[in-house]
C-alpha cells in the first residue's frame, strides 16, 4: 500500500480530465486515474473511486451521493425535523457500510457532528436513538479518531440507561468497539468511564441474544489489544486483569457459551476473547475450573469443518497451556489428537498450521510425558507436513521448528524417529530461507543431534564476532 495520500477533489479532477481531455468513458476514466495514482505510490483506500455527478445547469459542481445524503441529514438536524431524521440516518448508515472511502469522505465533511446532534435529538425517542447509534457505528468503522469526549459520554450513558434494551445496547457496543480498535486513548477513556462492567453486564443480561453476546465479547477482546502504533505503551495487560478480577469476565464468558452450543460464530468469538484474557497462570487455571477447557475441546471436535472456529480454539488452547498444570489437563482431555487432526485436516491453511504447531509446542514445553503423547499421536509428522506445505510462511516454519525443539531435550529417544521423518532437511531449509527462523532452527538441529554450522558474523565493532 502506498504511503502518500491525496484529496478527494484531486482524484475527481483527474477523472474529469480523463473524460474531457482524453474522451474516455466514465468507467475507463476512473480505472485510468486509479492506475495513475497507484503507480506513484498513492494510497487510495480513503478515496471514492467513482465519477462525480456532472455539473448542474447553472454550472455548479455536484457532490458525491453520500455528501448529498449528509446535506439532507444536516438540514433535518438544523430544523430538528425528527420525522425526517430516521430516513436520512438510515441512508447515511447504508452508504457508510459500503466502503471505507465513503466513510472517510463523510467524516471529512462533518458527518460526525451531524450524527452526534441527531443522537442528542433522540432523547426519549427509542427508535430514533437506535437509528442514530447505528449510523454512528457505521461512521466510526475505521475512523476512531472522530469520536470525542461528548461522543464517549453519550455512548456510556446509553449503555447505562438503556441496558435492558438489547437492540440499543447492541448498537452502542458496536460504536464502542469501532471507536476502540487501533485507538488506545479511546480504550483507556472508555475503561475509566466504566465500559467494562457495561459489557460484561450486557452479556449476562442478554445471554440469549447471539449477536449481542458475540459483539460484546469482541469489544472486551479489543480492550486487551495493543494495536495503536501512535503510543509506545498501552494498557492491554491491565485491562485484561480488570476484566477478570473486577468484572468476573471468565465466568461471564464461559457461562454465556453454554447457551450457544450450536452457534459456532458466537463460540469462536468467546474462545478468542478467553485467549486474550489468559495473561496469568491463575487465569488459565480458572478457565479450566469453570469448564472452559471442556467447551473448547468439544467445540474443536464438533466444528472441525469450520476453519475460522478451529483457528480461534487452537489459539485459546495455546494461551491457556501457558500454565504447566493446565497442560496436563489439556492432554488428559484428549485435545492433542484433535490438534493433530486439525493441522492435517486444514493442511492448506497456514494460520491453522501455525496455531496448531504453537499449541503442541506449548504442551510439550517442560513436559516430557506430553512429548511422548504428542509423538505417538502424530504431532511431529503433522508439523513437518505443515513445513512442507508452507515453505514460504515464516510463522509456520518457526512454530514447527519450536515444536521439534521442545520435543527432544528431555526425551532423547524421540530424536531418531523425528529424524527418520525427514526433519533435518526441512529445518535446514527453513533456517536458510527465513532469518527469523535461524535461532530456533539451529536449536532444533542441535537438540536432534545434527551437525550445526555456526556462522560468524562481523558486528561492526573492532574485535567483535557474533555467532
Amino acid at each position: 500500500m502506498g504511503s502518500k495520500q491525496i484529496a478527494q477533489e484531486t482524484f475527481d479532477e483527474a477523472v474529469q480530465e480523463n473524460i474531457t481531455e482524453f474522451e474516455m468513458e466514465p468507467e475507463e476514466a476512473v480505472r485510468e486515474a486509479v492506475l495513475q495514482f497507484e503507480s506513484q505510490g498513492v494510497d487510495l483506500s480513503n478515496i471514492v473511486k467513482a465519477v462525480r455527478p456532472p455539473a448542474s445547469e447553472n454550472g455548479q459542481r455536484q457532490k458525491h451521493q453520500i455528501l448529498l445524503t449528509l446535506d439532507s441529514l444536516a438540514r433535518a438536524v438544523a430544523e430538528q425535523d425528527v420525522a425526517q431524521l430516521p430516513q436520512q440516518l438510515a441512508a447515511l448508515a447504508a452508504q457508510c457500510r459500503e466502503q471505507l472511502a465513503f466513510r472517510c469522505l463523510a467524516g471529512r465533511n462533518g458527518a460526525y457532528a451531524a450524527v452526534l446532534a441527531a443522537c442528542g435529538l433522540a432523547a426519549g425517542r427509542r427508535e430514533l436513538l437506535l437509528q442514530a447509534l447505528s449510523a454512528l457505528a457505521a461512521l466510526l468503522d475505521g475512523q476512531p479518531d472522530l469520536l470525542d469526549a461528548a461522543g464517549r459520554e453519550l455512548l456510556l450513558r446509553s449503555l447505562r440507561e438503556r441496558r435492558d434494551d438489547a437492540e440499543v445496547t447492541l448498537a452502542g457496543i458496536r460504536c464502542v468497539r469501532h471507536a476502540c480498535l487501533k485507538h488506545e486513548h479511546n480504550r483507556q477513556a472508555f475503561v475509566r468511564g466504566g465500559v467494562l462492567p457495561a459489557l460484561t453486564g450486557a452479556i449476562t443480561r442478554h445471554g440469549r441474544a447471539a449477536e449481542l453476546v458475540r459483539v460484546a465479547a469482541s469489544a472486551l477482546r479489543v480492550m486487551t489489544f495493543d494495536d495503536d502504533i501512535r503510543v509506545p505503551f498501552g494498557h492491554a495487560h491491565d485491562h485484561a486483569k480488570m476484566i477478570v478480577l473486577e468484572n468476573d469476565g471468565l465466568r461471564v464468558l464461559i457461562e454465556a457459551a453454554k447457551a450457544f452450543t450450536d452457534n459456532s460464530a458466537v463460540l469462536s468469538e468467546l474462545c478468542a476473547t478467553l485467549s486474550r484474557l489468559s495473561v496469568r497462570n491463575e487465569f488459565c487455571q480458572e478457565i479450566v475450573d469453570l469448564g472452559g477447557l471442556n467447551f473448547m475441546v468439544t467445540l474443536l471436535a464438533d466444528c472441525m469443518e469450520h476453519p475460522d472456529v478451529v483457528k480461534q480454539v487452537l489459539s485459546a488452547i495455546r494461551a491457556v497451556a501457558g500454565n504447566d498444570h493446565v497442560k496436563d489437563a489439556i492432554v488428559d482431555a484428549g485435545a492433542t489428537e484433535l490438534i493433530v487432526l486439525a493441522i492435517s485436516h486444514h493442511l492448506g491453511n497456514p494460520q491453522i498450521c501455525e496455531q496448531g504447531c504453537a499449541a503442541l509446542c506449548m504442551l510439550a514445553l517442560r513436559k516430557p510425558e506430553n512429548c511422548s503423547v504428542i509423538m505417538e499421536g502424530g504431532g511431529a509428522l503433522a508439523a513437518l507436513q505443515a513445513m512442507k506445505a508452507h515453505p514460504g510462511e515464516v510463522a509456520v516454519q518457526k512454530q514447527a521448528c519450536m515444536l521439534i525443539r521442545n520435543l527432544t531435550p528431555r526425551s532423547r529417544e524421540l530424536c531418531g524417529p523425528i529424524l527418520a521423518l525427514g526433519a533435518e532437511v526441512l529445518i535446514a531449509e527453513a533456517r536458510a530461507a527465513h532469518r527469523d527462523c535461524d535461532d530456533v532452527a539451529r536449536a532444533a538441529l542441535r537438540d536432534l543431534g545434527c551437525q550445526v554450522e555456526l556462522r560468524e558474523l562481523w558486528t561492526g565493532r573492532r574485535g567483535s564476532l557474533a555467532q
